[in-house]
């Protein structure tokens, strides 16, 4: 199962250059939280950046913008967004924001995860706005386990186990694959993705 989801056409319309720019950049996305806010600001200082993961991302042509959907309490979102973000940061074609899925829901309803709302979204914007692939809510390999074996472990020893992976893979997989789907959506602009 994968997490990643190029799409053909791009969807435009919800998007537009304006919404993107009110959007919260992360200090006041971060600034404004009322759970795990520590958390957040610890992984966005301490989570390594893979450098080859840098560089793939900075050899992508053209400009891209990333848009997240995202709440405070969520713990896929706390694991992986902001490797997102410090990738974003390093990388001069990207730009990011982040929007509250609780009020966006018009995003949200694109972006369901087997008809629930689930976040972490990373939307792939190319320099119009327009949508051209998303990615979310969690690593391929963990979404597939949180939808086989995980459903029969008790709530409190799911979470624990999903907390254990994340601490191992430290973002790595969440942000190879964003930077995967960047790749995949720069080699189809123009073409029909």
């Amino acid at each position: 199962m994968t997490t990643s989801h190029l799409l053909s056409p791009p969807r435009s319309g919800l998007m537009t250059a304006e919404r993107f720019a009110a959007a919260a950049d992360f200090e006041t996305y971060v600034g404004g939280l009322t759970a795990r806010g520590d958390l957040w600001r610890a992984l966005y200082r301490t989570l390594p950046l893979p450098e080859d993961l840098v560089e793939r991302a900075r050899a992508i042509g053209g400009s891209w913008n990333l848009l997240l959907l995202s709440e405070d309490w969520c713990s896929d979102a706390v694991s992986s967004l902001p490797l997102v973000v410090r990738l974003a940061e390093q990388v001069p074609s990207l730009e990011v924001r982040i929007l509250s899925r609780d009020q966006n829901d018009d995003l949200m309803q694109l972006h369901l995860t087997r008809e629930t709302r689930s976040i972490p979204v990373v939307m792939i914007l190319d320099g119009s706005f327009s949508e051209v692939g998303w990615w979310g809510p969690r690593p391929a390999l963990l979404q597939s386990w949180m939808e086989g074996e995980a459903r029969a472990l008790p709530k409190e020893e799911r979470g624990k186990q999903k907390r254990a992976w994340y601490a191992r893979d430290r973002g790595r997989t969440a942000l190879e694959e964003v930077v995967t789907l960047l790749e995949n959506a720069s080699k189809g602009v123009g073409a029909g993705v």
